[in-house]
């Protein structure tokens, strides 16, 4: 019998290509929703690419809500490891910031407490790279750092994920059997298992579309969605992993940066380069929450070390103009279908 995973938030972009690999990987997935009617989404993205379609028989998924209690004793039954991808992510800034934290959190410990009550010890936690970087630091952020809820940078969003993580490691510090990793991705990018990716290649949409006459000028780190669902496997494989962070990123890149690129591979499309006044975008910001969100990282480049996602987890970063592209070419299919 393979061994079982329950997969939290299945629906979503990262965690429909970890379905994919898991189940290639001769894994059983048991996916949570927080509606069954979206079930035959999930089947329905992964069928076209499974090398055996029949893997989906060993796809099963259970409804829950990060927010209830119902739900989570089923899903975790008879597993073996919890990977916990469910988390909101909002693309502007909500009026109630605890309409992000409260459920981010939440959730993250009552799935720590469903897991730890079943007897499932080994859990794989999706955090982000914004749990580490919201801080001050000349060179390099690593695993080690931790971001600061009250830095300028903190928003609702990297509140959310730096509060469940620290969550995750306070519960398993209380309970040391639970053998937790967490992997920290960057700006995911990629190719989506369908057209259903929701805000997550919003940017690269909304660079594409032209309607922003120029671009603020603040960078992030770039990676590939394939290779964060690698990152997910090979944490669950390698016994090393446990009791550790990773950084999943290939290289930072700035917004005008990825717009001259796709500029120069879609000359068809009219799309933006310069770069936009710190004035002018607090102005804008006036009007449009979403430019309103990124203001403080304006200016921000951060540089995200890598290496122990490459040493411990053996993972060989796709080129991140490769996971632009990728996630160009989605947009574009899905806005010609």
């Amino acid at each position: 019998m393979s061994k079982l995973v329950v997969l939290t938030g299945v629906t979503g972009f990262i965690a429909k290509r970890i379905a994919f690999d898991l189940l290639e990987a001769g894994y059983s997935v048991r996916g949570t929703l927080r509606s069954q009617s979206r079930a035959d989404e999930v089947r329905d993205a992964l069928r076209p690419h499974l090398s055996d379609p029949s893997a989906l028989d060993q796809l099963s998924f259970v409804e829950l809500d990060l927010s209830h209690d119902a739900g989570w004793a089923e899903a975790m039954a008879g597993a073996d490891v919890l990977m916990h991808t469910a988390s909101p992510f909002p693309m502007a800034q909500p009026k109630n910031e605890d309409d992000i934290i409260k459920p981010a959190v939440e959730g993250a410990r009552r799935a720590m407490v469903a897991a730890q009550a079943a007897g499932v010890t080994r859990v794989i936690l999706t955090s982000s790279v914004v749990a580490i970087e919201a801080k001050d630091k000349a060179g390099a952020f690593t695993e080690a750092d931790w971001s600061d809820p009250a830095h300028p940078k903190s928003t609702a969003y990297y509140k959310s994920k730096t509060l469940a993580e620290r969550a995750v490691w306070d519960f398993a510090d209380a309970h040391p059997e639970m053998q937790v990793t967490a992997i920290n991705p960057a700006l995911v990018l990629g190719t989506p298992m369908d057209d259903r990716f929701g805000t997550s290649l919003e940017l690269i949409e909304r660079v594409l579309s032209g309607r922003d006459p120029m671009l603020p000028d603040i960078g992030f780190g770039i990676v590939d969605v394939a290779d964060i669902s690698a990152m997910h496997i090979a944490a669950m494989e390698n016994d090393a992993a446990i009791g550790h962070r990773f950084i999943g990123s290939s290289a930072t890149f700035t917004m005008p940066r990825i717009a001259q690129h796709l500029a120069a591979r879609h000359p068809d499309r009219k799309i933006a380069t310069r770069v936009a006044p710190k004035l002018m975008l607090r102005l804008i910001g006036l009007f449009d929450p979403t430019i309103g969100t990124v203001l403080p990282q304006v200016g921000r480049a951060p540089t995200l070390d890598n290496s122990k996602a490459r040493e411990v987890l053996g993972i060989s970063f796709t080129s991140p103009i490769v996971a632009i592209d990728r996630a160009a070419d989605a947009v574009l299919a899905k806005q010609a279908a």
